[in-house]
């Protein structure tokens, strides 16, 4: 990993933009992608961008597992700043779950999820400095 996470997690963000743009298919007239392939990775890219960002921040440890559930970012990030974990909270649900796992193919789903994992580095940018 790089050193600093806020570059790190802008890098996962343009990586996710990349593969909609260059790999993905777009269907012009029902702005669906043609493969949930594609939206699966750059899901899985945005959300991973938002965890590194949050770690930066927050340093959410889990005491059970190896690596911290969803609520305990929330936990963390909710003491905090509730604009935020409103961000977090719909992108879980953007990032994660529609493109991540469902594959969902909605254009508008997929620049969705490309905002707010931007807004939430950005807002996490602010807090480190």
């Amino acid at each position: 990993m790089r050193k600093d996470p806020i570059k790190e997690a802008r890098r996962y963000v343009d990586n996710a933009r990349d593969v909609l743009q260059e790999r993905a298919e777009l269907n012009t007239e029902t702005r669906l992608y043609v493969d949930d392939k594609y939206v699966k990775a750059a899901g899985h890219y945005l959300w991973h961008s938002v965890l590194i960002a949050l770690d930066a921040v927050f340093h959410v440890k889990s005491k059970q597992r190896p690596h911290p559930d969803v609520k305990s970012y929330y936990e963390a990030v909710g003491d905090r700043d509730r604009k935020l974990l409103a961000y977090v909270v719909s992108g879980y649900k953007i990032m994660h779950i529609a493109m991540g796992y469902d594959g969902n193919p909605s254009k508008a789903t997929c620049d969705d999820g490309i905002r707010i994992a931007t807004e939430i580095i950005n807002r996490c940018s602010v807090m480190l400095a």
